[in-house]
């Protein structure tokens, strides 16, 4: 205990550049959070661009991270250039945080020095470590609490791993930063996976809420033209059902009178649909022709 009491006793954090790292982490909670409901308003583009343009921004993060370091000591600094990569993996998946780290492994293989292949290798293998815990996660039905500290200890483990990787020099390196790393990789990780999975969920309650409303909206419509038209075709097959009795029964006039009431049966089984729709399926637009409610496929009776 003394000895923990000694090493913390020796941690002066710079407050100045922890603001400073966290809010490029939160600069990117808020570019996913727009971005997310742009995908998603805009149907034209194809949704799987979606994790590539947010791994490019949190690659770009990332970057930003290993620029600005957090002073924990006199001439002592750490950074949190594995918090971008293992966030957007845990809410876009394992191509998003590909993405960001090959983009940060990148800017690290173009500084160079010594430490260059250990540092591409740890962001790499985070990406990877990350995407394995997206996989647990959803096996149990969404990122929760537990994944992500689990994942910040695995990240620890790879920023130690790395550190092996320069042997002596990095041994002693981590003797000296094992504790800001430990709070930075698990700490860090494990709080702000809260707010960004909080988007994700907040995301998709509005998403349900918009469906449920449009839903709605459909329903009512079709329900309304359904017992207008149902009203009309009472007096049709009314009048149908009268004219077959007086037509005798192998003319040409009854012929044109039972396709008639065949029709009738027809739209009947549409006003029948209509009145049990339970879904939105849509017929794909064509040339000029919008796209349209598929009766059929959104109804119960399908």
């Amino acid at each position: 205990m003394e000895v923990f009491h000694a090493i913390v006793a020796r941690l002066t954090v710079d407050l100045h550049h922890v603001v400073e790292a966290a809010g490029i982490v939160v600069l990117g909670l808020v570019f996913y959070s727009y971005s997310r409901r742009w995908f998603e308003s805009v149907g034209r583009i194809d949704h799987r661009l979606r994790p590539l343009a947010n791994g490019l921004v949190f690659g770009v993060l990332t970057i930003a991270l290993m620029i600005s370091r957090i002073e924990v000591g006199q001439g002592t600094f750490v950074d949190a250039r594995a918090l971008p990569i293992t966030l957007v993996t845990l809410v876009e998946g394992g191509w998003a945080g590909l993405v960001a780290a090959l983009v940060a492994a990148g800017y690290r293989a173009w500084r160079g020095g010594g430490g260059a292949t250990a540092g591409v290798l740890g962001l790499l293998a985070t990406a990877g470590t990350a995407a394995l815990v997206v996989a647990w996660a959803r096996r149990h039905g969404g990122v929760r609490a537990r994944h992500a500290f689990a994942l910040g200890g695995a990240v620890y483990v790879i920023t130690f791993l790395s550190f092996l990787l320069l042997g002596a020099r990095g041994v002693e390196l981590f003797q000296r930063d094992w504790l800001p790393l430990l709070i930075v990789s698990v700490g860090g990780i494990g709080g702000f996976a809260r707010l960004f999975t909080d988007v994700v969920e907040a995301e998709a309650v509005e998403a349900a809420r918009r469906d449920a409303a449009e839903l709605r909206a459909v329903t009512l419509l079709a329900r309304a033209a359904a017992h207008e038209i149902n009203n009309a075709l009472m007096v049709v097959a009314g009048g149908l059902a009268i004219l077959a009795r007086r037509l005798p029964a192998d003319s040409e006039d009854a012929q044109w009178a039972e396709r008639a009431r065949d029709g009738v049966n027809t739209v009947k089984d549409i006003v029948t649909r209509m009145n049990t729709i339970t879904q939105i399926e849509e017929v794909p637009g064509r040339g000029l022709l919008a796209p349209m409610l598929d009766i059929r496929r959104s109804s119960r009776s399908s």
